[in-house]
């Protein structure tokens, strides 16, 4: 089944604002301050030996516990490949939603400086 870019947009934008509300008040207000952009897929630019042609999302910049630490030249920001999350999906609806809220939530993870195991400890996965 195939889907509008405004409707996968529309969709994702709702589960990650009902992701946002249910952290912690803590998290959430940083949670809050994060960039978030939404790309139908990678670019041919951003391809290369760590990001795959398939990837859900991604976290660039300095994580939080580094910023101003680091020569890292990008602002933190997430990214999420709408196209790609449906296609994992394999065009259900449901199992949309459920992976753009795990994929937000892990790349949120990585903001706040954690990492793979980190994030499987906390079930983010």
């Amino acid at each position: 089944m195939r889907i509008d870019e405004e409707t996968l947009r529309s969709i994702a934008e709702a589960e990650v604002e009902r992701a946002i509300a249910s952290l912690p008040a803590e998290v959430r207000c940083e949670a809050e301050t994060v960039p978030l952009v939404f790309e139908g897929r990678p670019g041919d630019d951003m391809l290369g030996p760590d990001i795959d042609e398939n990837i859900l999302g991604l976290f660039v910049g300095e994580p939080l516990a580094d910023r101003g630490a680091t020569l890292d030249p990008l602002p933190a920001q997430i990214l999420l490949f709408l196209e790609n999350i449906w296609d994992y999906a394999d065009g259900d609806a449901g199992l949309y939603r459920e992976e753009v809220r795990i994929t937000y939530l892990h790349e949120l993870g990585h903001y706040f400086g954690w990492d793979e195991g980190d994030l499987a400890e906390r079930e983010i996965d």
